[in-house]
């Protein structure tokens, strides 16, 4: 189509309106992306599994409800506990672990007593944040727990805490009989982990399974999973290495490596034995924050300074890695604040990447204070500096950044909130959104929350 030029010059002068009130314009008010928040609907953990999303007011960080998603959508299944979003975020795919068969009721899902009807859900992300259900696929273990994907979005990977049939895989180097990767130090169950990885379609979203290409079991067929050793808490990608967090009661929580390929998705197992964290023996998680990798450990630390020796109730490890083997870093531990307790997740503050935001959940009763944030200065091979502690709702389970790199989320299971705070660009501390912004510092969800995860993409 062709302008004339009465209608060019309309169409320049609009532009430069348009650059002009850009310019001069105090408030620039418009969404910058969508946080999503997976949940169970009812004050019990076997209660059916929700998925809200909410816009992101890139001037106050104020959080509005997505159309379509007030009420939120089902989750596709029970417990859901982890969400990722592929394919330029075109694709969400829901963790639903399923209900114990305990038949006392109890919602904890154990060997014994393994979660049913777990599943991946992938739902379709549409205009303006609405999210539509596609399929359901399924993982090859028991008991799922944790769910990434590489950096690609070509491949997603999830973390059972029990194989199905670990026994039955002799010729597997972790999963053999006897084998000291392998087995539950204190009844002498010989018992595993494993990752079921897919392969991710850009263009629908399907996931197909990537099988074993080294292991295979028994009967010579090719192994439809990873196997890792006993009592998977967590997982990460750093590189070209997975690597799994492993409870060990006996010696000491571990790390267990494996060679990620990114063309083929496979997994390759290079060092057929765990590598020690040392004196940690109740680690939550494990998480890639960029130069370095953090674990959280849930136990206490002695702190002295000047003169004074306080004891943290609990700690956070750097540590760089080398041949698949963690290596602390020279800045060494880093005690949790003494006010807070069991660090859940852990956040390097954006664009600066000079700051780090720790997640605590408390002891995961109602309101209990020791949940809230700990911020800290990183120093680089120095030990990092405590700015201070920031106020959560109850028992956060999560910890995201929005896309603008201005505000902090948490979502809080024992509240069944979203909290949210803006960060200071000059000193990395949080100031709640009722007192930076005057936008509502927390907002009601339909149950207790169990994942948050930030969408940039804003259609």
């Amino acid at each position: 189509m062709k302008l004339m030029k009465f209608g060019k010059a309309f169409l320049i002068g609009a532009l430069s309106a348009g650059v002009i009130l850009s310019i001069t314009s105090c408030v620039q008010s418009y969404t910058v992306g969508y946080l999503y928040v997976t949940g169970t609907v009812t004050s019990g953990s076997n209660g059916n599994g929700y998925v809200a999303g909410f816009k992101i007011d890139h001037n106050t960080g104020k959080l509005t409800p997505v159309n379509g998603l007030n009420p939120p959508v089902p989750s596709g299944g029970a417990n859901p506990v982890r969400a990722v979003l592929l394919s330029s975020s075109r694709f969400l795919y829901v963790l639903n672990r399923g209900v114990s068969t305990n038949p006392a009721g109890s919602s904890i899902c154990t060997t014994e007593y393994p979660c049913a009807n777990s599943n991946i859900t992938q739902f379709l992300v549409g205009a303006n944040g609405t999210l539509t259900p596609q399929q359901t696929f399924y993982t090859q273990g028991v008991n799922p727990v944790r769910m990434i994907a590489d950096g690609t979005g070509s491949y997603l990977y999830v973390l059972d805490h029990d194989s199905p049939d670990p026994a039955s895989t002799n010729s597997n180097p972790i999963a053999a009989t006897n084998n000291p990767n392998c087995g539950d130090a204190l009844t002498g169950a010989i018992t595993c982990g494993d990752i079921t990885a897919f392969q991710v379609n850009a263009v629908t979203g399907r996931l197909q399974l990537v099988v074993n290409a080294q292991v295979t079991s028994a009967s010579g067929a090719a192994l439809p999973y990873f196997p890792v050793p006993s009592d998977p808490i967590d997982f990460v990608l750093y590189g070209s290495t997975l690597l799994t967090l492993n409870g060990t009661p006996a010696t000491g929580d571990s790390v267990f490596p494996y060679q990620y390929t990114s063309t083929s998705g496979q997994l390759t197992v290079t060092v057929n034995s765990s590598d020690s964290i040392g004196n940690v023996s109740q680690a939550t998680a494990i998480v890639n924050a960029g130069a370095l990798l953090y674990v959280l450990d849930n136990e206490p630390i002695s702190v002295t300074v000047n003169g004074t020796t306080n004891t943290s109730p609990s700690q956070i490890l750097p540590f760089s890695l080398s041949s698949g083997a963690l290596v602390a870093a020279p800045s060494g531990v880093i005690p949790d604040d003494i006010n807070l307790s069991n660090p859940i997740y852990l956040v390097v503050g954006q664009p600066a990447g000079k700051w780090l935001y720790v997640a605590n959940q408390g002891l995961n009763t109602q309101n209990f204070p020791q949940s809230g944030i700990a911020g800290y200065v990183l120093n680089g091979s120095n030990p990092a500096t405590e700015i201070g502690t920031y106020g959560t709702g109850a028992g956060p389970q999560c910890l995201v950044q929005d896309p603008s790199n201005q505000f902090f989320y948490t979502a809080n299971f024992n509240d069944s909130t979203v909290t949210g705070s803006q960060v200071n660009d000059e000193s990395g501390g949080l100031r709640p959104l009722s007192d930076a912004t005057k936008a509502p510092n927390s907002y009601s969800l339909a149950g207790p929350a169990t994942w948050c995860l930030v969408d940039g993409r804003t259609n």
